[in-house]
């Protein structure tokens, strides 16, 4: 049974080797690590969700990504290790997808004995894709009487600013309000309504995990409605990140 989705940034700076000694980066691992010990509290089999931007045509997301597998962020300049379960054995794999090695590194500050399913979904995905596939896990984690946590891997724009990775655009701005907006009330439909090629052209790559998110909060009645609460957004390095839960 889904007890609760914990979303945070799909973020390196997470990582304090990559970071350094960055306030900014400290406020939010602080706010993550918060949220996914939290989350420990209540299950310790978590699906997770992120996205695949190197995915083959036509393949709308893979599952088990990592699974038994080591991750390693030295593709990021740091050669920290990270696993989704602790069974975890042999070589790290330098390919394992960014946001699978952000959910093992947040495992790992949680809890070492919890597992994290990873889905990897296409960023080519459509919303209606999205949608359908969030229904899915919906009744996966249902069916299942252990608790189940659900981990959201995702960044919002960033082009916010001159300095940010994807430089400045103009419409990043609106993109980004209508993300925070929908995920700091708990919109479902506000998430579905982001345009895809409108995100991924401001470099919102979150779209598609978040609009997963919103199908696994519309499976059900349309009166139960998401509590949502808030422990971060903002955008310091001109790429907007949030960290937040959903409830049932």
């Amino acid at each position: 049974m889904l007890t609760s989705a914990v979303l945070v940034p799909s973020a390196p700076l997470l990582v304090p080797e990559l970071s350094g000694d960055s306030a900014e980066s400290a406020q939010v691992r602080a706010a993550a690590t918060a949220a996914v010990r939290r989350l420990s509290h209540e299950a310790v089999h978590w699906v997770g969700v992120g996205v695949d931007s190197e995915k083959a045509a036509g393949e709308l997301w893979r599952s088990g990504v990592g699974h038994g597998q080591i991750g390693t962020f030295a593709g990021f300049g740091a050669d920290v290790r990270t696993s989704l379960d602790a069974d975890a054995t042999g070589e790290p794999v330098p390919s394992l997808e960014l946001c699978a090695l952000v959910a093992g590194w947040l495992r790992a500050r949680a809890d070492e004995e919890i597992t994290v399913d990873m889905h990897a979904v296409s960023a080519e995905a459509s919303a209606n894709e999205c949608r359908e596939f969030g229904k899915q896990l919906r009744k996966q984690l249902d069916s299942d009487n252990r608790p189940q946590g659900l981990l959201i891997v995702a960044d919002g724009a960033s082009t916010l600013t001159a300095k940010a990775p994807g430089s400045f655009d103009e419409r990043a701005a609106g993109v980004q309000s209508a993300i925070d907006d929908a995920l700091t009330t708990g919109d479902p439909e506000g998430l579905l309504a982001l345009d895809p090629q409108l995100c991924r052209s401001v470099g919102a790559q979150g779209r598609a995990a978040w609009q997963v998110l919103a199908g696994v909060f519309t499976s059900s009645s349309p009166s139960d409605h998401p509590r949502s609460t808030v422990d971060y957004s903002d955008a310091p390095f001109g790429i907007g990140y949030h960290v937040g839960t959903w409830r049932p």
